[in-house]
């Protein structure tokens, strides 16, 4: 039963895993400024966000499969995956720090509770009623973003969720586009940052460096 279960929690792994490469397969193609051209005439070196030291940085030249618009696919996953990736690892880390929400999720389910257990037993603990909630809430910001006037994919804006709205015309352009930068790179690292900790999680030993780590629970 120990070997199942263990095999399970392997398959769990390895199958996160898989998919948050396939997510964000254009992770190290540099972030596109506000608004890919209208021609889409989209290149490592037009689409922007390219960083010192690595720069336009495509060992399997994921940038040339498909079209145009597949590479404006790419850097919107990839910025919706980096946005993502850092919210799950900072709460990952607020939460081994022993902070959560107070009270219950539900009525046999506290917030304590999940916060002491791995992702994947955290998420099978949340009551089916509260999944549905969560996935529903993905689905209504996906369409939101995906629906607003000239999609990304034919020249328009990148998809952007922000509560409150900010107005970033009066930004230096120069300035708006290193932030843009340091958000992807942050976005990148914290993808790598969130798989590092479900694999630790599930299978020890998986990430050396967060072996006896103190800030690894």
């Amino acid at each position: 039963a120990v070997q199942s279960h263990s095999k399970q929690e392997t398959m769990k792994t390895t199958s996160a895993l898989l998919l948050a490469c396939a997510g964000s397969a254009a992770a190290f193609a540099p972030q596109a400024s506000n608004k890919v051209s209208t021609a889409l005439a989209a290149d490592l070196e037009s689409i922007g966000g390219a960083t010192a030291p690595a720069n336009n940085f495509d060992p399997l030249r994921l940038s040339q499969l498909g079209s145009d618009e597949t590479l404006a696919w790419f850097r919107a996953a990839e910025l919706k995956h980096s946005r993502v990736a850092m919210l799950a690892t900072t709460g990952y880390m607020v939460q081994a720090a022993g902070i959560h929400f107070p009270g219950m999720l539900s009525s046999d389910v506290s917030f304590e509770s999940l916060s002491g257990m791995n992702p994947f037993d955290a998420w099978e603990a949340v009551p089916l009623a509260g999944k549905a909630q969560i996935i529903g809430t993905i689905f209504i910001a996906e369409l939101s973003t995906e629906s607003k006037g000239t999609h990304y994919t034919k020249g328009g804006p990148l998809p952007e969720i922000v509560f409150p709205k900010f107005d970033f015309s009066g930004v230096n352009p120069e300035t708006l586009e290193k932030k843009r930068c340091r958000e992807l790179n942050n976005g990148r690292l914290a993808m790598i940052g969130i798989m590092s900790y479900i694999s630790a999680c599930n299978v020890p030993g998986s990430v050396p460096f967060l072996n006896g780590n103190p800030w690894f629970p």
